[in-house]
């Protein structure tokens, strides 16, 4: 692990590549307005060697720090007004991403190593898909209303919420999407419901993450935590003035291209190892 390093010089080479490693994943994030943690969570396990428990829960830790950057930003372009006159839909988030958050956590902390390694991946197909076929649509009529759609609000935030804890990430893929399609909101205003709704998801899901003794990985790696986080956060900043400039039509396969991949290579981990 990077921290734990005697060697200066190789401590300080690994920051900067954590710091490297971190801008690059936030302006891919950035491109398509998301923190990037669906892409960095491969990079922990792949190009650091963390454990797959470990690599979630650091992930969790950055994607915290990226977000609660990120919300106040997100104002100048959405004013808060605008947001706190749809609490409505994110309350009826929250009623499921909390527990869905919290439940994701422990099933992650429980499962063997092994079986973590082929969730991530199969999560990261989800991703994938999500990321070609749920994004670039536009606000207009939502799917339901009235009950229905609270039931569906509830039942979607549950399911956002586990998938959340389980890697590590924001949610925001899976957020946006949701928002547009079942509640109608506007694709700008999307964006920032959906960082209301996953700072307060990831919290829960970090708050079972203490419970366990994998989440003094954080204290081990504090420094190199710190040091991604603020490449993600530089990164999503440099991607997000760059928004719209590559089209989405090219820039989404390319990045659903790249979770496939990354799938591929960490359901590897879980395979046996040949004696």
């Amino acid at each position: 692990m990077i921290d734990t390093a005697d060697d200066d010089g190789s401590r300080t080479r690994g920051r900067l590549a954590a710091f490297g490693g971190g801008a690059v994943i936030g302006a891919l994030g950035g491109l398509i307005g998301l923190g990037g943690a669906e892409f960095r969570l491969p990079l922990l396990i792949g190009a650091f060697r963390f454990a797959a428990l470990e690599a979630v829960i650091l992930n969790k830790a950055m994607s915290l720090v990226v977000v609660a950057v990120a919300l106040p930003f997100r104002m100048g372009a959405v004013p808060l007004d605008a947001m706190a006159a749809r609490w409505d839909v994110i309350v009826n988030l929250l009623a499921g991403s909390l527990l869905g958050a919290w439940l994701g956590a422990g099933w992650a902390t429980r499962l063997k190593s092994e079986s973590l390694y082929r969730v991530i991946a199969a999560l990261l197909v989800l991703i994938a898909g999500a990321l070609l076929f749920g994004h670039g649509g536009a606000g207009g009529a939502p799917l339901a209303t009235g009950w229905a759609q609270a039931a569906a609000g509830v039942a979607a935030g549950f399911g956002i919420g586990v998938v959340a804890s389980l890697l590590g990430v924001a949610g925001g893929e899976l957020l946006i999407p949701t928002l547009v399609l079942l509640f109608g909101a506007d694709i700008k205003l999307a964006g920032s419901l959906s960082l209301a709704v996953s700072l307060p998801t990831m919290l829960a899901g970090f708050a079972r993450y203490s419970r366990d003794r994998s989440f003094l990985v954080i204290g081990r790696n504090r420094g190199f935590v710190l040091v991604m986080a603020a490449g993600s956060v530089l990164g999503a900043f440099v991607g997000g003035r760059l928004l719209g400039m590559v089209p989405s039509a090219v820039l989404l396969p390319l990045l659903a291209g790249i979770l496939l991949l990354s799938a591929a290579k960490i359901w590897r981990h879980a395979q046996p190892r040949s004696r």
